[in-house]
């Protein structure tokens, strides 16, 4: 029975180091499913979301959306700390590490104290292990709760630090979009300025900005469920309206070449499309997605165009690309839009939509 105790204790230790390894530590993509900090987010995420999905509330609903991220990464550690804590002292007991107190005192719960004292490093030394085999286990937690420490320090400003440079862009993209961004807002801003031209070197920073989000995003996967500072605003609809931004300009806007447009397209996409795969996200159905963009939509992003001097190539040529360049990404955007409950951008923006920046708590500029 103590035998079976003792490789569950080891077991239950080595699972829990393994996965905060691959969490914070190993810059790189872990697609395994049967793993600790996948199965904690798939059990609390999605209650989470079924819950704020249907509030009607849409502030009060992003507000409790945008606590979901740094609550869950303190809980994620809580967890690692406690399972830490409890598996110690599990193989404490299975061991039968004779202590410093009289025998017919030491029970499991015992163990379990002397355990949270010593991966605390609080050092009461009120109980305490007298042989060296009990003496090793506990000098080995107590490296260990002091190394969890150590990476935790050296974690959280990595992960803050990759969440404000994500959100520096996207609050750039503000005046240059629309609130919220749309793509046919940002053709025609740069187009009615004279500064399509300029527009390569803005769609070259994005490229930039999609490969550092796919970098941070797959290595730090919370990053996804950290959300921006306006309700209007989101990793997600600024992806998609680079996206849509760069399937205009591929079909053909005059005065703007096309190189550009396609390494951003390039990139962005295969953002979107590997951090789909990291989430086992299902894409979207083809027929479903296509909707964003309604009928006689895209003649009003035409005119829209044109009247700001970004004239979009017309005909069934250029709609059949349009919609073939949609077919490599909208999927894709759909389904993580579903999941993380991030409301894409529209082709269009509304006539009454107000950039945030003309807007706050004592007024907007009309």
């Amino acid at each position: 029975m103590k035998l079976l105790a003792a490789l569950f204790g080891i077991s239950l230790v080595l699972v829990i180091l393994w996965d905060a390894f691959e969490t914070v530590i190993l810059p790189r993509r872990v697609t395994r499913r049967l793993r600790l900090t996948t199965l904690f987010y798939e059990s609390i995420w999605k209650p989470w979301a079924g819950l704020l999905r249907s509030m009607k509330n849409r502030k009060r609903r992003e507000k409790l959306l945008g606590m979901f991220g740094p609550l869950s990464l303190l809980l994620l550690l809580a967890l690692w700390a406690a399972g830490l804590i409890f598996g110690y002292s599990i193989i404490l007991w299975a061991i039968s590490a004779p202590l410093n107190v009289a025998p017919e005192n030491t029970t499991l719960a015992t163990y379990l104290y002397l355990s949270g004292v010593t991966f605390l490093t609080l050092g009461y030394g009120d109980i305490a292990p007298v042989l060296p085999l009990g003496r090793t286990v506990v000098v080995l937690e107590s490296a260990t709760g002091f190394a969890l420490l150590a990476i935790v320090i050296g974690y959280l400003p990595v992960l803050y630090q990759a969440f404000s440079r994500r959100e520096v862009s996207i609050s750039l993209l503000d005046a240059r979009a629309g609130s919220p961004a749309s793509a046919t807002e940002m053709l025609r801003r740069y187009g009615a300025a004279g500064q399509l031209a300029d527009l390569n070197r803005v769609l070259h920073e994005w490229e930039r900005w999609s490969a550092e989000l796919l970098e941070s995003h797959l290595s730090y996967q919370v990053l996804c469920y950290f959300r921006s500072q306006h309700d209007n605003q989101s990793w997600l609809a600024s992806m998609t309206t680079i996206l849509d931004t760069c399937s205009l300009v591929l079909v053909g806007v005059e005065g703007m070449p096309k190189w550009q447009a396609q390494l951003t397209f390039a990139m962005a996409r295969h953002a979107v499309a590997d951090i789909t795969q990291i989430f086992k996200t299902t894409p979207t159905a083809p027929e479903s997605c296509l909707t964003r963009l309604r009928d006689g939509e895209l003649e009003r992003i035409r005119e829209i165009l044109a009247s700001s001097g970004a004239n979009l190539s017309d005909g069934e040529e250029g709609e059949e690309k349009l919609t073939q360049l949609r077919l490599m990404y909208e999927p894709y955007v759909c389904a993580l839009s579903e999941m993380f409950l991030m409301t894409l951008p529209p082709w269009i923006v509304s006539s009454e939509a107000i950039d945030n920046w003309k807007t706050s708590a004592w007024g907007r500029i009309q």
